[in-house]
């Protein structure tokens, strides 16, 4: 079946940088738009960044500038690199493609990512 498999996450001080790799399998990679979400304790899940099948980037405004997510189409991957991070940055990123001609959605397991002093 397909899967989605993250990886990248852990503790890292305030201030410091984590890239997140999730690998995908069993699809045809260039044809889904793949984002990253997190989701915090108590909080809902948010988009924070998406990358289109031809490379079209977006970003959630508390991460422009900090963030960079971008894909490698020859290795069915796609990265978050984040930058100058923030406590609120605390959450579970998850890793998530969709289907540019059916809309299907396809969801990794999520990785924890912690930043703390």
């Amino acid at each position: 079946q397909v899967q989605l498999v993250e990886s990248g996450g852990g503790l890292v001080q305030p201030g410091g940088s984590l890239r997140l790799s999730c690998a995908a399998s069993r699809i045809i990679f260039t044809h889904y738009t793949m984002g990253w979400y997190r989701q915090a304790p108590g909080k809902q899940r948010e988009l924070v960044a998406g990358i289109t099948s031809g490379g079209s980037t977006n970003y959630a405004n508390s991460v422009k500038g900090r963030f960079t997510i971008s894909r490698d189409n020859a290795k069915n991957t796609v990265y978050l690199q984040m930058n100058s991070l923030k406590p609120e940055d605390t959450a579970v990123y998850s890793c998530n493609g969709n289907n540019d001609y059916s809309h299907v959605d396809y969801w990794g397991q999520g990785t924890q990512v912690t930043v703390s002093s």
